[in-house]
Protein backbone atom coordinates (compact mmCIF):
# COMPACT_ATOMS: atom_id res chain seq x y z
CA UNK A 1 0.00 0.00 0.00
CA UNK A 2 1.37 3.40 -0.91
CA UNK A 3 1.22 6.55 1.17
CA UNK A 4 -1.00 9.30 -0.17
CA UNK A 5 -0.39 13.03 -0.25
CA UNK A 6 -3.14 13.53 2.32
CA UNK A 7 -1.56 11.00 4.72
CA UNK A 8 1.79 12.73 4.32
CA UNK A 9 0.27 16.16 4.88
CA UNK A 10 -2.62 16.49 7.31
CA UNK A 11 -1.87 13.87 9.99
CA UNK A 12 1.86 14.66 9.98
CA UNK A 13 1.32 18.42 10.31
CA UNK A 14 -1.41 18.02 12.92
CA UNK A 15 0.95 15.86 14.99
CA UNK A 16 3.82 18.34 14.69
CA UNK A 17 1.62 21.27 15.73
CA UNK A 18 -0.04 19.31 18.53
CA UNK A 19 3.39 18.44 19.91
CA UNK A 20 4.46 22.08 19.53
CA UNK A 21 1.40 23.05 21.56
CA UNK A 22 2.53 20.71 24.34
CA UNK A 23 6.04 22.19 24.26
CA UNK A 24 4.59 25.70 24.55
CA UNK A 25 2.35 24.62 27.43
CA UNK A 26 5.44 23.50 29.32
CA UNK A 27 7.09 26.82 28.47
CA UNK A 28 4.14 28.77 29.84
CA UNK A 29 4.10 26.66 33.02
CA UNK A 30 7.85 27.20 33.43
CA UNK A 31 7.40 30.97 33.16
CA UNK A 32 4.56 30.96 35.68
CA UNK A 33 6.32 28.63 38.16
CA UNK A 34 9.48 30.74 38.10
CA UNK A 35 7.77 34.11 37.92
CA UNK A 36 9.37 34.88 34.54
CA UNK A 37 7.56 37.28 32.25
CA UNK A 38 5.97 35.50 29.28
CA UNK A 39 7.27 38.34 27.15
CA UNK A 40 10.84 37.44 28.04
CA UNK A 41 10.42 33.81 26.93
CA UNK A 42 8.39 34.67 23.84
CA UNK A 43 11.10 37.04 22.63
CA UNK A 44 14.00 34.72 23.41
CA UNK A 45 16.07 33.61 20.47
CA UNK A 46 18.96 31.19 20.08
CA UNK A 47 21.24 33.79 18.50
CA UNK A 48 20.72 37.45 17.64
CA UNK A 49 20.21 36.74 13.93
CA UNK A 50 17.44 34.16 14.43
CA UNK A 51 13.76 34.79 15.00
CA UNK A 52 12.41 34.68 18.57
CA UNK A 53 10.14 31.95 19.90
CA UNK A 54 6.95 33.75 18.98
CA UNK A 55 7.96 34.03 15.30
CA UNK A 56 9.09 30.39 15.19
CA UNK A 57 5.55 29.34 16.14
CA UNK A 58 3.97 31.73 13.63
CA UNK A 59 6.14 30.40 10.80
CA UNK A 60 5.53 26.74 11.72
CA UNK A 61 1.77 27.31 11.68
CA UNK A 62 1.90 29.35 8.46
CA UNK A 63 3.89 26.60 6.73
CA UNK A 64 1.48 23.90 7.86
CA UNK A 65 -1.61 25.89 6.92
CA UNK A 66 -0.17 26.93 3.58
CA UNK A 67 0.69 23.35 2.67
CA UNK A 68 -2.83 22.01 2.98
CA UNK A 69 -4.46 24.93 1.22
CA UNK A 70 -1.96 25.06 -1.64
CA UNK A 71 -2.02 21.30 -2.19
CA UNK A 72 -5.83 21.46 -2.26
CA UNK A 73 -5.62 24.27 -4.83
CA UNK A 74 -7.23 26.78 -2.49
CA UNK A 75 -6.30 30.30 -1.44
CA UNK A 76 -4.30 30.36 1.80
CA UNK A 77 -6.06 32.40 4.49
CA UNK A 78 -3.90 35.11 6.04
CA UNK A 79 -3.24 35.38 9.74
CA UNK A 80 -2.28 38.63 11.47
CA UNK A 81 0.89 37.48 13.28
CA UNK A 82 -0.09 39.64 16.23
CA UNK A 83 0.21 37.13 19.08
CA UNK A 84 1.85 38.40 22.26
CA UNK A 85 1.12 35.63 24.79
CA UNK A 86 1.41 31.87 25.12
CA UNK A 87 -2.39 31.72 25.22
CA UNK A 88 -2.65 33.52 21.88
CA UNK A 89 -0.05 31.21 20.34
CA UNK A 90 -2.03 28.22 21.60
CA UNK A 91 -5.17 29.66 20.01
CA UNK A 92 -3.29 30.12 16.74
CA UNK A 93 -2.08 26.52 16.78
CA UNK A 94 -5.59 25.28 17.60
CA UNK A 95 -7.05 27.33 14.73
CA UNK A 96 -4.54 25.93 12.23
CA UNK A 97 -5.03 22.37 13.49
CA UNK A 98 -8.78 22.83 13.04
CA UNK A 99 -8.21 24.11 9.50
CA UNK A 100 -6.02 21.11 8.70
CA UNK A 101 -8.54 18.67 10.10
CA UNK A 102 -11.17 20.26 7.85
CA UNK A 103 -9.47 18.87 4.73
CA UNK A 104 -10.67 15.62 3.26
CA UNK A 105 -8.31 13.18 1.55
CA UNK A 106 -9.87 13.78 -1.86
CA UNK A 107 -8.95 17.48 -1.63
CA UNK A 108 -5.23 16.76 -1.32
CA UNK A 109 -4.69 13.32 -2.84
CA UNK A 110 -3.49 13.54 -6.41
CA UNK A 111 -1.69 16.85 -5.81
CA UNK A 112 1.78 15.36 -6.40
CA UNK A 113 2.19 17.25 -9.67
CA UNK A 114 0.08 20.32 -8.84
CA UNK A 115 2.07 23.44 -9.63
CA UNK A 116 2.79 25.49 -6.55
CA UNK A 117 4.03 29.07 -6.80
CA UNK A 118 5.34 30.73 -3.67
CA UNK A 119 6.22 34.39 -3.69
CA UNK A 120 8.78 35.35 -1.09
CA UNK A 121 10.57 38.63 -0.47
CA UNK A 122 13.62 37.26 -2.27
CA UNK A 123 12.14 35.27 -5.17
CA UNK A 124 9.33 33.30 -6.71
CA UNK A 125 9.64 29.62 -5.89
CA UNK A 126 8.15 27.03 -8.24
CA UNK A 127 7.36 23.52 -7.05
CA UNK A 128 5.31 20.49 -7.89
CA UNK A 129 3.11 19.35 -5.01
CA UNK A 130 5.16 16.41 -3.84
CA UNK A 131 8.50 18.24 -3.84
CA UNK A 132 6.84 21.26 -2.20
CA UNK A 133 5.60 19.07 0.65
CA UNK A 134 8.61 16.81 1.10
CA UNK A 135 11.47 19.17 0.34
CA UNK A 136 10.11 22.53 1.52
CA UNK A 137 7.13 22.34 3.88
CA UNK A 138 8.06 19.42 6.12
CA UNK A 139 11.69 20.51 6.62
CA UNK A 140 10.52 24.05 7.41
CA UNK A 141 7.81 22.97 9.85
CA UNK A 142 10.23 20.69 11.66
CA UNK A 143 12.97 23.34 11.65
CA UNK A 144 10.72 25.93 13.29
CA UNK A 145 9.20 23.45 15.75
CA UNK A 146 12.71 22.26 16.65
CA UNK A 147 13.92 25.81 17.09
CA UNK A 148 10.96 26.63 19.37
CA UNK A 149 11.78 23.50 21.40
CA UNK A 150 15.47 24.47 21.55
CA UNK A 151 14.71 28.01 22.69
CA UNK A 152 12.58 26.76 25.56
CA UNK A 153 14.99 23.96 26.44
CA UNK A 154 17.80 26.51 26.43
CA UNK A 155 16.08 28.64 29.07
CA UNK A 156 15.58 25.65 31.34
CA UNK A 157 12.16 24.31 30.44
CA UNK A 158 12.17 20.60 31.24
CA UNK A 159 11.52 18.98 27.88
CA UNK A 160 12.45 15.62 26.46
CA UNK A 161 12.47 13.96 23.07
CA UNK A 162 8.93 12.62 23.60
CA UNK A 163 7.67 16.19 23.98
CA UNK A 164 8.88 16.88 20.45
CA UNK A 165 8.09 13.64 18.63
CA UNK A 166 5.07 12.62 20.68
CA UNK A 167 4.10 9.22 21.95
CA UNK A 168 3.93 6.27 19.55
CA UNK A 169 0.48 5.62 18.17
Amino acid sequence: MSITMYQTTVPVLVRALTNLSGVLAKGAAHAKDRNISEEVLLHTRITPDMFPLIRQVQIATDMAKGAAFRLAGEEVPAMADDETTFEQLQARIAKVVEMLKGFKPEQIDGSETREILLKTRAAELHFHGQSYLLNFVLPNVYFHCTTAYAILRGVGVVLGKTDFVGKPE
